[in-house]
């Protein structure tokens, strides 16, 4: 209906309205934005923008609740709290006695991942033996006493020393300034592909690449899910900007956050620095296997939230980040030549 009114109207007349309803807006951005709470009346009664996000984290915080006792593959909890044991660990200098404020609910959840046979053994093992290092390092305390005391009566795999570690035991790497850029160079944003299947193997060599991206709290609250054919063009399709060459993509990858890895508003964004992290890498991972990958942008549209969300099944709480079109370039295909910022514009000293 909307585009039928549309064609009725002359097009100098629509960019006259369009122009118009911009300066209402516009009337309408100087009044609200003067403060906090004018601006969550603007949110609340003139605009629908930020709906899903609201909805979404009380969804997350509730979600992060239920994962404390139905405990399945991963722990958000014990992956944090492992993390905040390891920077414990290796403070300088060391306090005698820390972590008392959140050991007791980290050997809680200790004990019900040990339980679990359908749980991580990688971050099973991971959570032994820091807690291992932990036990033994620290000084005599009534709370640490307890703890250990639980600790020891769980059945655990034999220590692999996954504990911190100095600077110094690095791998080496050969990888020079000059060779990294050439990598980044040759990673362009790529739109027109090869009609061949991606190696599914790959995808996995890259995700595990990503998976070495920095990430808070080491709580990595993201996904790659990844569809091939038709189901890749369905899901290009749901974004903005892909029209004229989505229906090439042979592989199409949702990057995927979960707002249940956190219980408080504060870290809302933080699935977007993971997520966004991860994606680099892996996109950097899917270069050196001989993939051109392009990542699309995913605008917070609720209308294209619920068909991808549809099309992925997922709950509410999780996030779509971006779209990740891959495949093998077409050798003729165009690359948008897409000049860069200049250092002296990106790199600003604080005085």
């Amino acid at each position: 209906m909307l585009n039928k009114l549309k064609r009725l109207i002359p097009h100098s007349w629509r960019i006259g309205i369009k122009s118009q309803l911009n300066q209402l807006e516009l009337v309408f951005l100087r009044l609200f934005a003067f403060n906090g709470f004018l601006a969550s009346i603007y949110y609340t009664f003139f605009s629908r923008q930020f709906y899903r996000e609201h909805k979404a984290v009380l969804q997350g915080r509730l979600a992060y609740q239920r994962t404390l006792s139905d405990i399945k593959f991963s722990s958000a909890l014990l992956r944090r709290n492992i993390h905040r044991l390891e920077k414990g660990l290796i403070m300088r200098p060391r306090r005698p006695v820390f972590a008392l404020d959140y050991l007791g609910e980290t050997i809680d959840c200790f004990i019900k991942v040990a339980a679990s046979p359908q749980f991580c053994r990688d971050e099973f093992q991971w959570a032994t033996d820091v807690l291992d290092e932990y036990f033994a390092v620290v000084a005599e305390h009534p709370t640490i006493t307890a703890a250990k005391k639980q600790f020891q009566q769980v059945l655990k795999p034999d220590r692999t020393n996954a504990v911190p570690y100095c600077y110094a035991e690095l791998i080496r790497s050969d990888c020079s300034y000059n060779q990294l850029m050439t990598l980044l160079q040759r990673r362009r944003s790529v739109r027109w592909f090869l009609p061949k299947a991606v190696d599914a193997n790959n995808i996995k060599l890259a995700a595990q690449a990503a998976s070495l991206a920095p990430s808070a709290c080491n709580r990595q609250p993201y996904q790659f899910m990844v569809a091939h054919g038709e189901k890749a063009i369905a899901m290009a399709n749901c974004a903005m900007g892909t029209i004229g060459f989505a229906e090439n993509f042979p592989c199409v990858i949702a990057i995927v956050a979960d707002l249940s890895a956190y219980p408080a508003e504060r870290d809302r964004h933080v699935i977007y620095i993971d997520a966004s992290l991860a994606a680099m890498q892996f996109m950097l991972a899917l270069e050196t296997l001989g993939l051109a990958s392009c990542p699309i942008n995913w605008p917070d549209i609720e209308l294209r939230e619920q068909q991808l969300s549809k099309i992925l099944g997922l709950e509410y709480h999780q996030r779509v980040v971006m779209l990740l079109a891959v495949g093998y370039a077409d050798p003729e295909g165009g690359i948008a030549y897409s000049q860069k910022k200049p250092d002296r514009l990106l790199v600003k000293d604080v005085c």
